[in-house]
């Protein structure tokens, strides 16, 4: 994997001499026009960096990290384009550390092993080395287990890079040696930064305002992404002409969003979206998710949206709804663009015919909204957990009724709502469709049951 591919970091928050630059890609010149911008406005000092304040600004995680002149091993959680890959060099020169860097996607055990090699003979100099790995994620675990060793000697520090969640792709090992630090999509006020960055790096006339809010909003919080599509339009337009929206439309095409983001008929396409599924109509459901799929949404959002749909207009009046938007969901991560996108419109047309309840949803809010203005309620001594002698004497756990030991695996009349509450009291409601009907002939059966035990006591 180039360097281009790597990830960028948002770009600098100030020019940088010509000299802190000179090393950026592959040791070209700042101003060689055959080094991608993205590239070239790789960020050389920490203080450069632009974004990612929650971890870099003062005190900060990261922040500290950097100046306390101790690594510690990482791993780097974040979308493309945030800044992984630069804030792992960054810290290798902070500590003027020998940096290693292995990609996931294309390595194996040999370069694993290179790495090792490298790193005792950074060693047998005196100096600190850190291991970078790209995508670490697709690496299998023997593959991630391989630097546990070395990790734990302190040969090296590793630092990991990865766009999937860590709790579930990296090894749970290798992830316990590790500090997990999430880093954020670009906010459109740090892209608005670094396009001038770039403005001035290429020395072209700034974008007008709305052309400049349509390239951010394609950027989706990607700075290199950012990066290169101005770059390319600058390229075919010209740096000495202001760029417009129209000539952002002809100079991309199909490529540039044809909606705003964060603008209004954005989100009044997602509200369609989401009303033709509640309403029940997959044609409709299926014409704006393509829609918005055709406009340039990241397919990745649709996803969450659906799961979204799922639990809250769905319920329990369909369980499969959830799981089958789940595997769509990972089915486009596993495809990309365009077949994992069927997967996906496959979803719409389900949650749509499916079957409604929003009665978990409106319980939980109900819920929500109790626990907020109640008082702290104590937990009932008989639901308490008695682990030792001390609470058992205490009363803890005393007079519960085990569910299993009872007929019918119910204990009837048992109460499990704090003291001073209604045992009667009701948040979820089923409603008369799908699977919810069942349930609530079995809650009513539970209830009337626990009428009957009441009555006796």
């Amino acid at each position: 994997m180039s360097d281009v591919a790597d990830d960028l970091f948002g770009g600098t928050a100030a020019d940088p001499p010509a000299s802190a630059r000179a090393g950026a890609g592959a040791g070209a010149s700042a101003h060689d026009a055959q080094v991608p911008l993205a590239e070239r406005l790789r960020p050389q000092h920490l203080d450069e960096v632009i974004g990612q304040h929650d971890l870099l600004g003062e005190g900060k995680p990261l922040r500290v990290a950097f100046e306390s002149g101790q690594p510690h091993s990482m791993i780097l959680w974040g979308p493309p384009g945030v800044g992984k890959t630069t804030l792992a060099r960054l810290m290798a020169d902070a500590f003027d550390a020998h940096f290693i860097q292995i990609s996931a996607v294309l390595g194996g055990v040999k370069d694993i092993r290179e790495a090792v090699e490298g790193a005792r003979v950074a060693q047998a100099r005196g100096q600190r080395c850190i291991v970078f790995v790209d995508e670490v994620h697709r690496f299998n675990k023997s593959q991630q287990d391989a630097f546990l060793p070395h990790v734990e000697s302190g040969l090296f520090t590793f630092i990991g890079a990865t766009t999937e969640n860590p709790s579930f792709e990296v090894n749970s090992a290798l992830l316990s040696r590790a500090t997990v630090h999430v880093l954020q999509p670009m906010s459109d006020e740090d892209m608005q930064a670094l396009l001038r960055r770039a403005t001035e790096a290429l020395g072209a006339v700034a974008p007008l305002p709305a052309a400049a809010d349509r390239l951010i909003a394609y950027a989706d919080g990607d700075a290199r992404r950012l990066l290169n599509t101005f770059e390319n339009v600058v390229r075919m337009l010209g740096a000495v002409r202001p760029i417009d929206e129209a000539a952002l439309e002809r100079s991309l095409g199909a490529q540039l969003r044809r909606y705003d983001k964060g603008g209004e008929q954005f989100y009044d396409t997602i509200s369609a979206l989401h009303k033709s599924v509640r309403g029940s109509q997959p044609d409709a459901a299926l014409y704006w998710f393509v829609r918005m799929i055709d406009g340039g949404v990241d397919a990745r959002y649709l996803a969450r949206r659906l799961i979204r749909m799922a639990t809250e207009d769905i319920g329990l009046a369909d369980p499969r709804a959830l799981r089958m938007t789940l595997d769509a969901a990972e089915t486009y991560e596993r495809l990309g663009s365009p077949e994992g996108e069927l997967a996906l419109a496959e979803a719409v047309v389900y949650l749509a015919v499916a079957p409604k309840s929003n009665a978990v949803y409106q319980a939980y809010k109900a819920v929500r909204a109790l626990v907020k203005q109640d008082g702290t309620r104590p937990v009932p001594l008989h639901l308490r957990n008695a682990p030792t002698a001390l609470m058992k004497s205490l009363d803890y756990g005393r007079d519960y009724r085990y569910a299993h030991d009872e007929e019918g695996a119910y204990a009837a009349g048992e109460r499990y709502l704090p003291d001073g509450m209604d045992p009667a009291t009701r948040f979820y409601e089923p409603v008369p469709r799908g699977l919810e009907i069942k349930i609530a002939d079995k809650l009513a059966r539970l209830r009337a049951l626990d009428e009957q035990a009441r009555g006796r006591t």
